[in-house]
């Protein structure tokens, strides 16, 4: 058996290649984005590449490469199933809604005069929302028809900046807040920065428009539930709203014990990946008259310590196994396991 591995310092990558090295897993390093990485690949059995939309290029091609890949008789992680609906919540609610998975309440609508209809007859707050974006930059609470309006008017006209700088820079004074540290002074001086100097992905990112995406507003929750599941293990963990916001996604304020994680929240994301067919996905979770709800979904997180904090995974049988956890390794277990399985070794 031979894996390919894209590399990028800081992802999930790093522990795949350590874990190759440690247990004698022949492999090599490609790129993904050379005119002739399907060359690249041909004496490789799978290839495991952890894109993200912050390079500017993967959502260019990332999703195609997938599927040729796989006409190709590779295996790949993450495969299609698993990444086609990535930062694309619209995606997410005809995935979600296709399985009849507890998905928040959500609304669609392509052209300006249904979305006014609509505007005109539902009830407030609504929560606003891109198509893409991570750690709730592209997501607002609308409290008013005339609020509405202003951000249908803008969804229908010039669109949004998906990169939204003003965005990203107000969320860099709420970490100075919350950490009063040098490393969060320089983010914010970084962020001033980005405003007058845009990074690659926001010179070649276009506008979002021509559709508005809402959500139910669910009062009374303090925090989200995030549970990470790869294979037949997860992890989870609880992330705390931001002061005088509604977000948690992105606030950096978490919690790790086990009794803090409603193990629902497990059992929906194990029944929901398995009809799906994802290989890994990050759930989010709130809670709505007492029962859980899907918010949306992300094969791709932060990797490190973000779950490395952990107290312990569950199985599939939702038993729960304490003890230190590397998800990264589960990623790279599960995707051997899968290539031994069609191989039959």
């Amino acid at each position: 058996m031979k894996l390919a591995i894209h590399h990028f310092p800081g992802r999930y990558s790093e522990q795949w290649i350590e874990y190759c090295k440690a247990n004698s897993i022949d492999y090599k390093l490609v790129n993904c984005y050379d005119t002739d990485i399907l060359q690249q690949i041909k004496d490789c059995d799978g290839l495991m590449w952890n894109w993200d939309q912050n390079n500017y290029r993967s959502p260019l091609m990332a999703k195609q490469l997938t599927s040729a890949v796989q006409l190709m008789g590779k295996e790949i992680f993450p495969d299609y199933n698993t990444c086609w609906h990535f930062d694309d919540k619209l995606g997410q609610k005809y995935l979600f809604e296709s399985v009849d998975a507890p998905l928040i309440k959500s609304y669609v609508f392509y052209s300006k005069e249904e979305t006014e209809k609509w505007l005109d007859t539902t009830t407030y707050p609504k929560v606003f929302k891109l198509r893409s974006g991570a750690g709730s930059v592209n997501v607002k609470l609308i409290r008013t028809r005339s609020a509405a309006q202003a951000l249908i008017n803008q969804a229908f006209g010039s669109g949004f900046s998906q990169n939204n700088r003003w965005g990203r820079l107000k969320d860099k004074f709420w970490v100075l807040k919350r950490d009063k540290n040098f490393e969060a002074l320089k983010g914010i001086a970084k962020g001033v920065g980005r405003l007058f100097i845009p990074t690659e992905l926001a010179k070649f990112s276009h506008h979002e428009k021509g559709y508005a995406y809402f959500q139910e507003f669910v009062p009374g929750n303090d925090s989200d539930i995030r549970i990470f599941l790869t294979g037949n293990k997860c992890v989870g963990l609880k992330r705390f709203v931001r002061e005088n916001d509604f977000r948690a996604s992105g606030s950096g304020v978490r919690a790790y014990e086990r009794e803090l994680i409603d193990e629902r929240c497990v059992k929906v994301s194990f029944d929901v990946a398995k009809k799906l067919g994802l290989q890994t996905a990050a759930f989010d979770f709130i809670f709505e008259n007492g029962e859980p709800k899907i918010i949306e979904v992300s094969y791709s997180s932060v990797p490190g310590p973000f779950y490395h904090n952990c107290h312990g995974y569950w199985d599939s049988d939702i038993v729960w196994h304490p003890g230190k956890v590397t998800p990264e390794y589960y990623m790279i277990e599960a995707f051997i396991e899968q290539i031994r399985k069609k191989k039959g070794i």
